[in-house]
């Protein structure tokens, strides 16, 4: 990933601070729903599962599981974290909520393997789809060995939080009707390109080369303030947001143990 966009994210983070006080975050919405036994707790349940679970695919993917039996895992540890009351015994003050998850489906994978016996599939939540093959893809593309179960988990983490972000903004894009400029200035939000290529991107848009800069501009400026945002809703405040931010990053450097 380009350093620049490394240096500038907490600087982003600290210009967006949210008014009317800390949005509520993914996890805290589970933790209050499940303790108060709102019926609306499992569709909580069901969306926080749609958005991480190729980190926790990834996880027992690398333990050694096989993409069945990962997928049968997947969905079970899911179930099994409103089943047994394992958010309503978390207090929202502690961790966050990538911390959280991994302590949780380590035990979870420990338990299942003493028992010597995998979940059925589904496992309460059969309804959420996991799209397995793309997990595989993701899996396979780090190295065989040197990678641990807990690192690839950390990096699926954050590519899920990147990758979010991205879908919004291509969203706020498509809505204004301006789905030609993200198409040819997404592959700018990382790198800047060279004098023959913006004169290219000008060209193809009917724009200017200084309009092209100032559109690229806008555009890391609306990505920093989303992936702020989306890392907003997996922490317990917004001090917190620049951490998170610092070691997302920080992981891709890392090459296991």
């Amino acid at each position: 990933m380009n350093e620049d966009i490394i240096d500038e994210v907490p600087q982003a983070a600290r210009a967006t601070q949210h008014q009317g006080g800390f949005p509520a975050t993914r996890w805290s919405i589970v933790l209050r729903a499940r303790q108060s036994g709102e019926p609306h707790a499992a569709e909580a349940l069901a969306e926080l599962c749609k958005v991480y679970w190729k980190p926790v695919y990834a996880f027992l993917r690398r333990q050694g599981n096989s993409p069945h039996d990962a997928e049968d895992l997947t969905q079970g540890f899911f179930a099994m974290l409103l089943e047994r009351d394992s958010f309503a015994s978390v207090e929202e003050s502690r961790g966050r909520l990538r911390s959280f998850l991994l302590v949780a489906v380590k035990r979870f994978a420990a338990n299942v393997h003493e028992r010597g016996s995998a979940l059925k599939r589904g496992g309460g939540l059969a309804h959420v789809a996991l799209d397995a093959e793309e997990a595989e893809q993701a899996c396979m593309a780090e190295p065989a060995t040197g990678v641990t179960p807990e690192l690839l988990f950390e990096r699926q983490w954050a590519l899920t939080l990147l990758d979010a972000v991205f879908k919004k903004l291509r969203l706020e894009y498509s809505k204004d009707k301006r789905e030609r400029v993200f198409d040819a200035l997404k592959d700018r939000l990382s790198a800047d390109g060279d004098a023959s290529t913006l004169a290219q991107t000008a060209a193809t848009l009917g724009m200017k080369e200084g309009a092209v800069k100032v559109a690229v501009f806008r555009m890391r400026q609306r990505y920093r303030r989303l992936l702020h945002d989306e890392i907003a809703l997996t922490v317990d405040s917004p001090d917190e947001v620049n951490e998170e931010i610092a070691h997302l990053f920080e992981i891709f450097g890392q090459h296991g143990a």
